[in-house]
C-alpha cells in the first residue's frame, strides 16, 4: 500500500475524527434506531389487542378478585410467548375487599324536590350499612381543615359531604387531582373520629357529568369504620345548591365488606443481559384495576406499553446489555401490596436497579418521561439522560425532572434513576375510577406512541448507562 493510500485511510478513520464528528455519527445511528422503533410501534405493536383483553374479556381486577387471578394468568402466557428469558409469579398479600351490591343515594323528604336519587359508587375500603340503610342529615365542607374546625358535637349523628372540586385552572390535571384528593383518601376517617355515620364525597373529576368516580379510602386500626361513597360531579352540585336554602337528609345503602387477606401475585418477565447482567432495567404497570370498569387506562396501558416496549426491541434484533425486568405489579389501587414485595425481595437480594419506567397516567398521547430518584445521586445522574433530549423531542416527548410512581418509588434507595411516562393528562380523570375505563376510551394510535416512548427510553439506558461505564 502506498504511504499517500495510508494516510487518506487514517484520516478517514474514526481514531483520527475530532469527537464532536465522532459523537455526531452516534447519534446518527440512535436516531435512526428510535424511528424504527416508532416505525414498528405504529405498525407491528399487539399492545391493544392484549389491552382489549384486559378490559373488556376480563375487565375489572381488583386486588384479590377473580378478574385479578385471571389478569395474572394471561399477562404470564403474553409474557412467555414474547421472548423473555423467564416469567414468573412473584407472592404478594393483598386485601380482599367486594363491592357487594349496587349503591342507593337519595335526597329524601325535600321541601322543594320531594326524593331524589344521587348517582353514587362505594369507596373501597368502605364498609357497608347493610339492607336497612342509614339516613341521616348532611353537612357540607370543602376541606378537611374546615371540618376539623367544627364543633364535634355538630358532627356527630351527620353525614359529611366533602365537596371541594379540583382546581379548573391547574393544566396539568394530576396537580388539580392531588389538590382535592385529600378529602376522598382522609375525610371519611376524619369524619368518623368526629361522630359523624357516613361520609359523601364529590368525585375527582373536573368534568361535570353523573358519572361517580370510586377510590380508595383509608382507616387505621383505631379507626371507627363508617359507610364512605362518592357521588357524581353533576349530583354533588344539585345536592350543594339545594343545602344552599334548606336543610337536607339523605338516605345512604351499601353492601361493601372487608374481608380476609388473600394471595395474590406480580407477574416478572426478565431477559438476562449479556454485559451488565447485574444492572437491571425494570418497566411496569398495575395490574389490578377498580371493578367497576374494565381499567384500560388505569392501569391496562401501563401494562401493555410495558411489555410492548421490551417485546418492540427484541423484534428489532436488538441485544440487551443490560437485565431487562417487566413487571405487571398487583395492588397499586388499595395497598402497594406487589410493590413493598417487589423492592423487599430485591433489597434482599442486593440488587441494584439502574433505572425504573413505570406508565401509570393512561394511554392518551405521550409529552414527557419525568425523572426521580434520591436527592443524592439524582443530579449526577440525570446529566447523564439529558444528551438524549432532542432524540426524543423529536416525537414530541419532553425529558423533566420530576419522575417515578408509586409502584416504584420503593426502589429509591438502591439509587437509580425512576422514570414515569407522562402522557397528555387533559381528558384522563373523564375516564380514572369510572364505569367509563373501558377500551373505546384508549385510542390505539396513541396507546402505541406511549410503548414508542418507553421503548426509546429502554434503548438508550441500556445501551449507554448513566454510571459512566
Amino acid at each position: 500500500m502506498k504511504l499517500k493510500d495510508l494516510c487518506i485511510i487514517l484520516l478517514i478513520s474514526p481514531l483520527w475524527m475530532p469527537s464532536s464528528t465522532v459523537l455526531s455519527a452516534q447519534e446518527n445511528v440512535d436516531e435512526f434506531f428510535i424511528k424504527n422503533i416508532y416505525d414498528h410501534s405504529l405498525q407491528h405493536s399487539q399492545c391493544y389487542t392484549w389491552l382489549s383483553h384486559l378490559s373488556e374479556d376480563i375487565g375489572g381486577r381488583l386486588a384479590g378478585s377473580p378478574g385479578a387471578a385471571a389478569a395474572v394468568e394471561y399477562t404470564r402466557q403474553v409474557m412467555s410467548e414474547q421472548g423473555f428469558d423467564t416469567v414468573k409469579l412473584q407472592p404478594c398479600a393483598v386485601p380482599h375487599w367486594v363491592r357487594g351490591d349496587t349503591e342507593i343515594v337519595k335526597i329524601v323528604n325535600s321541601d322543594s324536590i320531594g326524593t331524589v336519587s344521587l348517582s353514587a359508587t362505594s369507596l373501597g375500603n368502605s364498609i357497608g350499612t347493610g339492607p336497612a340503610g342509614i339516613t341521616g342529615e348532611v353537612i357540607e365542607v370543602m376541606s378537611l381543615d374546615e371540618l376539623m374546625a367544627l364543633d364535634p358535637a355538630a358532627v356527630a349523628g351527620k353525614i359529611v359531604f366533602f365537596n371541594r372540586p379540583m382546581d379548573p385552572t391547574q393544566l396539568h390535571t394530576f396537580r388539580a387531582y392531588g389538590g382535592a384528593v385529600d378529602q376522598r383518601g382522609s375525610g371519611p376517617a376524619v369524619a368518623s373520629s368526629m361522630g359523624a355515620i357516613a361520609a359523601i364525597v364529590r368525585s375527582m373529576t373536573t368534568k361535570t357529568d353523573d358519572v361517580p368516580h370510586t377510590g380508595v379510602t383509608v382507616f387505621s386500626d383505631e379507626d371507627k369504620l363508617i359507610p364512605a361513597l362518592a357521588i357524581s360531579t353533576l349530583a354533588a352540585d344539585r345536592l350543594s345548591a339545594l343545602m344552599q336554602y334548606e336543610d337536607v337528609k339523605l338516605y345512604v345503602e351499601n353492601h361493601c365488606e372487608l374481608r380476609e387477606e388473600n394471595k395474590s401475585y406480580n407477574v416478572i418477565g426478565e431477559i438476562t443481559g449479556s454485559q451488565y447482567p447485574d444492572e437491571i432495567i425494570l418497566v411496569g404497570g398495575h395490574l389490578d384495576s377498580w371493578d367497576i370498569g374494565g381499567g384500560a387506562h388505569d392501569d391496562g396501558a401501563g401494562c401493555v406499553h410495558s411489555i410492548q416496549s421490551m417485546v418492540t426491541l427484541l423484534e428489532l434484533g436488538y441485544q440487551p446489555q443490560r437485565t431487562w425486568r417487566c413487571v405487571m405489579f398487583m395492588n397499586e389501587e388499595n395497598g402497594l401490596g406487589g410493590a413493598l414485595a417487589y423492592a423487599a425481595e430485591s433489597n434482599k437480594r442486593g440488587e441494584y436497579h439502574m433505572a425504573a419506567i413505570e406508565s401509570d397516567a393512561g394511554g392518551f398521547t405521550p409529552r414527557a418521561l419525568a425523572v426521580g430518584g434520591d436527592k443524592d445521586i439524582f443530579e449526577q445522574k440525570f446529566a447523564a439522560v439529558r444528551a438524549w433530549r432532542d432524540m426524543l423531542s423529536s416525537y414530541g416527548v419532553e425529558l423533566t425532572p420530576g419522575g417515578g410512581g408509586a409502584d416504584i418509588n420503593p426502589l429509591k434507595s438502591q439509587q437509580g434513576l425512576l422514570f414515569g411516562l407522562r402522557p397528555d393528562s387533559q381528558r384522563y380523570f373523564d375516564y380514572h375510577h369510572t364505569a367509563l375505563d373501558k377500551i373505546d376510551a384508549v385510542n390505539q394510535r396513541e396507546l402505541e406512541l406511549g410503548a414508542a416512548a418507553m421503548a426509546s427510553l429502554v434503548y438508550l439506558l441500556d445501551k449507554y448507562g448513566i454510571d459512566g461505564e
